[in-house]
């Protein structure tokens, strides 16, 4: 299996992800093709495809924060069952991770993610693939390391209307298993750099963010 950055749309690999994006998230999730080209000419963001006999079969797209010295990842495929592909990704981008991190001078602080709770919303399909069942990437995440920042989550959809999307968690994972909480000043500072792509901010996603800047830390609950 080989782990193959892609950096333009115009790689014959990145209509493959994109399609297997499409089977597997809920439209709002994802980013429409055309609007692709300046995220992955975008240095600082990172997509990678696992690729099997010229078949793209898994994906993950992440990013390192040098001022922050935090990682987002932002999603991750696994395409099909039984080849290894979490754990495959995983490993790749972790090491990825770390070496971004150490070419920075710093040992790297935690990772973010959004996590889907099906407790909350039930009607998640993801494409009918198992792996990407909510049920199970919870769990799995949850045996990684990821915690729960410890606050009502919502983000703005991802097809720019306006819209609040809910069901889901802010995750971290902490290099570091005693650290407790994090600080709201990160969390915010990050949010910001985050969704500064969608300018169509929801009031909810507004008045959350509003709500971490009273605040001095956000805890870390178990998922």
């Amino acid at each position: 299996m080989d782990y193959h950055r892609i950096t333009s749309i115009e790689d014959t690999l990145f209509r493959s992800m994109h399609e297997l994006m499409q089977k597997v998230f809920p439209p709002e999730e994802v980013l429409e093709y055309d609007l692709w080209k300046e995220p992955l000419e975008d240095p600082g963001i990172r997509v990678f495809v696992a690729v099997l006999d010229g078949q793209v079969v898994g994906a993950t797209e992440y990013r390192y924060y040098e001022d922050f010295n935090v990682a987002m990842t932002d999603f991750t495929i696994i395409g099909q069952p039984g080849l290894g592909i979490g754990r495959f990704l995983w490993k790749k981008r972790e090491a990825d991770l770390q070496a971004l991190a150490a070419a920075n001078g710093q040992e790297l602080l935690g990772m973010f993610a959004e996590i889907y709770d099906p407790y909350r919303v039930e009607h998640y399909e993801f494409g009918g693939v198992k792996p990407m069942d909510p049920y199970v990437r919870r769990e799995v995440l949850s045996h990684i390391g990821y915690k729960r920042l410890d606050f009502p989550y919502v983000h703005p959809s991802w097809n720019n209307d306006g819209e609040a999307v809910e069901g889901l968690d802010l995750g971290f994972l902490p290099m570091d298993d005693e650290m407790e909480s994090v600080s709201a000043e990160l969390v915010v500072n990050f949010l910001k750099r985050y969704y500064t792509v969608l300018p169509n901010k929801p009031q909810a996603w507004l008045d959350m963010v509003a709500g971490l800047e009273k605040k001095q830390s956000v805890s870390l609950q178990p998922i």
